[in-house]
């Protein structure tokens, strides 16, 4: 048989922009303490294969809320007839460059391009945006490694839930 447990339920409206604010002015902190304490301004590439409106738009802004955070952004754009072998040496060139940070690959890709594979050679320890099998498979695990990046869109979901108290 079941059993129904009752629970009182409350309706709370969530000030999204409220919320954004504080977690950019933190990251903003977090980028000026870098560039006091250890000299260092954190490098973000971005990675975007042909040119779809929507991508671009996207990268754009990527880019301008990089620089109002005081984040050093590079965009690499490849004609959206790029190779295969074209797109993993501009991620391997972003892996090994110490000067990057983080390397986020736009997606979604030219339909003759696989997002697997490109992920996959992202380095996990530069991967903004948490899709390597390390990063995936650790956040996964209870109790081993944590992730070294979450995707984006949940951790921002949970982010949000937590500082409106909701969660």
């Amino acid at each position: 048989p079941r059993r129904c447990i009752s629970t009182t339920w409350r309706a709370a409206a969530i000030d999204g922009q409220r919320v954004a604010d504080g977690v950019l002015e933190g990251v903003r902190r977090d980028v000026a303490d870098l560039k006091a304490t250890h000299g260092v301004t954190p490098g973000l590439s971005v990675i975007v294969v042909g040119a779809r409106k929507d991508s671009l738009k996207y990268v754009q802004k990527k880019e301008q809320l990089a620089e109002k955070l005081g984040i050093k952004s590079t965009k690499i754009a490849l004609p959206a007839d790029a190779t295969a072998s074209q797109l993993r040496n501009v991620i391997e060139e972003q892996n090994s460059d110490p000067d990057c940070d983080g390397v986020l690959l736009q997606l979604p890709l030219p339909p003759h391009l696989s997002a697997r594979a490109a992920l996959l050679a992202i380095d996990p320890s530069k991967d903004v945006d948490g899709f390597s099998a390390e990063n995936i498979g650790n956040m996964c695990l209870r109790g081993g490694r944590p992730p070294l990046a979450v995707p984006c869109t949940p951790a921002g979901c949970v982010e949000l839930l937590q500082r409106s108290d909701v969660a």
